[in-house]
């Protein structure tokens, strides 16, 4: 029966056949429920964005690729990241990080703090050998610019070549590249040091300040007053310092310095002075300084004389080349060394209110004002041939005799300090006998000169370790080993002895060679930057010879007194070396200490910190250079345009000033010129570097 019934079934389904438009349902359900499986199985299109990004590596984003590294690599990144983070001990390492420990030595902080400020400074070293690279480009442009042009588009064309070849490779990014896109990006976007949209307006400092302000040493508007030790305003110095009445530019060259214009240096207190000195008198128009009234009865020249024929090994112009003269009063003696072919720096000391220094500055005659007291002088340790203090009544024995260990700190090993007075006293020469055995500095010569009637005494530093064994009392001690003997912005004078450095490879193991020789013959000391020397040297020499003598209008003849405001290596400065005129070379704090190699090729030079005003009087420099000054500044100062004021205050009415650096910093710098009723006289730029040529005019806005 069972059989029968499906034997009936398999009739019946023959029987009725599916018509057409069931079958085309069945299809289209069919096609619908594909569709259904497809889109839903099937990967979207940024998943598929997302897979081409990741087979390429070459745009991976930080949560990509954070999300992708296996855990046992990010062990291994953060391994790397650590040791990239440390600072490296290395002089030429180039990496920038930013500075956190501050300007330590203005603090006084911790000797740790000080390495690591060491260590920065050693950092900035490739910034500024890179910006004398930039700089030789600028100056070979003035000359070819055709030339550079075709130059810099080959290079333009090769870079992007290199970039395609890299995009194309697409090579893996490694964890040290990673790590420095993400710094990067990080990195804000300073403000420009000049506001290009800033109008400037600028007044004349009170009159109580006088036309010889010297802020940070005078009191805040009140030249009559000043402090004993720098004590800068807190609010800056933002006002004009006026020009004398009846002012006129200096005489040039070698006139200046039998006579100047009285009107440029009067005020009641030098008036008063004169009238009691016969060294210096009133004639006419001009202060002269008649030789038969010389302060040395038989001359300067006579009194150099008797100090050779003491010690012959002096060699004036030879041996001896940089010279610090204490207490200045006339600058008869550094006008005789000049004639010696010696490059004499005068101290002026801030207690001298008839300002002396300014007189000496008007002839033609290097100064710093500066204040011997109880914290070091602007200058690194060692660097000067010999150290000259006549007459000028310091009591170098008392207080543990700490300015003598000033002076040992700054004098070359083996360098020679000389003395002399008319009136000596007993106890004075004890305590200095006393001193002096316990330095172990030799007295080489003392004598009485029969014709100026002085007596003359010449020390020696030692020039060795061997010495100081023999001491008969440990006192003064030696200083640690990690106490840095060239720091001296803002710092105290330490009541220690810094031990001779002995090894080759050491500045201040040998004396240097002779004068003109040590301007391009380098010691061992300098051997593994021999070419960089050379270089700078040349390059200087070749835009001074190119640009600076001939190409910018700049009238020579009445240019003496200059000043390099952001020096390196004293390229400069060697490449004006024959002509009439001195540079003093600054060294910023903020910068590599290059300032010792400055002195060890017979120039002179000083630390300053720009943020804050220049230790001189106002209209001191006929020339002002500044070589990417501003650019360099990394937004250190707060106020900026305090730095072009200073300008203004210690540049001479007629003189000049020449800025190269960056056009997004020329650009608004010619505007705030301008508004000081600076002159432009030549403006160039190109390729984002620029020169600006400025003189600065009497009238003031």
């Amino acid at each position: 029966m069972a059989v029968s019934k499906l034997k009936q079934l398999k009739q019946s389904a023959k029987r009725a056949p599916l018509s057409f438009a069931v079958k085309v349902c069945i299809a289209i359900v069919l096609g619908l429920s594909f569709a259904v499986i497809w889109s839903t199985f099937s990967p979207t299109s940024t998943e598929e964005e997302v897979s081409i990004k990741r087979n390429s590596f070459g745009d991976i984003s930080d949560s990509e690729s954070e999300n992708t590294i296996p855990k046992h690599k990010e062990k291994e990144k953060d391994k790397g990241k650590d040791k990239r983070i440390q600072k490296p001990h290395s002089k030429d390492a180039t990496i920038e990080v930013p500075k956190t420990n501050g300007e330590t030595v203005k603090k006084n902080e911790t000797d740790v703090e000080r390495e690591n400020e060491k260590e920065e400074r050693e950092k900035e070293e490739g910034e500024e050998e890179q910006g004398q690279i930039d700089e030789k480009a600028i100056s070979e442009e003035t000359q070819n610019p055709n030339e550079n042009e075709s130059e810099n588009q080959n290079q333009n064309q090769n870079s992007n070549e290199n970039s395609n070849e890299n995009e194309e490779e697409g090579e893996e990014i490694s964890d040290e590249e990673e790590e420095a896109m993400k710094i990067k990006s990080q990195i804000k976007i300073k403000k420009p040091l000049f506001d290009p949209s800033a109008q400037y307006h600028f007044k004349q400092c009170g009159t109580k300040s006088g036309t010889s302000y010297v802020p940070c040493l005078d009191f805040e508007n009140d030249g009559s007053k000043r402090h004993t030790e720098r004590t800068c305003p807190k609010t800056g110095t933002m006002c004009l310092v006026p020009a004398p009445k009846d002012y006129k530019e200096p005489l040039p060259w070698p006139e200046r310095q039998n006579k100047i214009w009285y009107n440029n240096v009067a005020h009641p207190r030098l008036n008063s002075y004169i009238k009691s000195h016969s060294w210096l008198k009133i004639s006419g128009d001009y202060l002269t300084f008649p030789k038969e009234k010389s302060l040395f009865k038989a001359g300067a020249p006579h009194y150099l004389d008797s100090i050779e024929e003491m010690v012959p090994d002096l060699e004036f112009g030879k041996n001896i080349r940089t010279v610090l003269d204490i207490g200045t009063v006339s600058s008869e003696l550094s006008i005789a060394l000049t004639q010696k072919n010696v490059l004499t720096l005068s101290l002026g000391l801030v207690n001298d209110q008839i300002n002396l220094g300014q007189l000496v500055l008007e002839r033609g005659i290097p100064v710093i004002l500066q204040s011997l007291g109880s914290r070091r002088l602007d200058f690194p340790s060692g660097v000067f041939d010999a150290i000259h203090c006549g007459e000028c009544d310091i009591a170098w024995h008392h207080n543990g005799g700490k300015l003598l260990l000033e002076m040992n700190r700054i004098l070359r090993p083996g360098g020679y300090f000389i003395t002399s007075d008319k009136h000596g006293d007993i106890e004075t020469e004890k305590g200095m006998r006393k001193l002096l055995d316990s330095i172990c500095w030799t007295v080489l010569a003392h004598s009485v000169d029969e014709e100026s009637e002085v007596g003359i005494r010449v020390y020696q530093r030692p020039a060795s370790n061997d010495i100081f064994e023999i001491r008969p009392s440990k006192n003064p001690p030696f200083c640690k080993e990690n106490e840095d003997p060239d720091y001296a912005w803002y710092t105290p004078i330490q009541t220690c002895l810094h031990k001779i450095p002995v090894a080759i490879e050491e500045r201040g193991s040998d004396w240097p060679t002779e004068w003109p020789s040590r301007l391009e013959i380098f010691p061992d000391w300098l051997a593994d930057s021999k070419e960089k020397l050379n270089s700078d040297l040349h390059h200087w020499r070749s835009v001074v010879r190119k640009s600076y003598l001939n190409g910018l209008g700049v009238d020579w003849s009445t240019v003496r007194n200059v000043l390099d405001m952001k020096s390196i290596y004293g390229g400069f400065a060697a490449a004006l070396a024959s002509q009439n005129v001195w540079v003093m070379s600054v060294v910023p704090v903020h910068a590599p200490n290059t300032l010792p190699i400055i002195y060890e090729r017979g120039l002179i030079g000083v630390y300053h910190d720009w943020c804050e005003p220049f230790s001189t009087y106002p209209r001191s420099y006929d020339l002002l250079h500044a070589d990417h000054l501003f650019s360099r500044l990394k937004n250190r100062c707060k106020q900026p345009v305090g730095i072009v004021v200073e300008m203004d205050r210690i540049l001479r009415p007629g003189g000049w000033a020449i800025v190269r650096d960056k056009l997004e910093i020329l650009n608004p710098l010619e505007t705030i010129l301008k508004s000081l009723n600076w002159e432009i006289r030549m403006s160039y730029g190109k390729d984002k570097e620029g020169i600006i040529c400025a003189q600065k005019m009497i009238s003031r806005p």
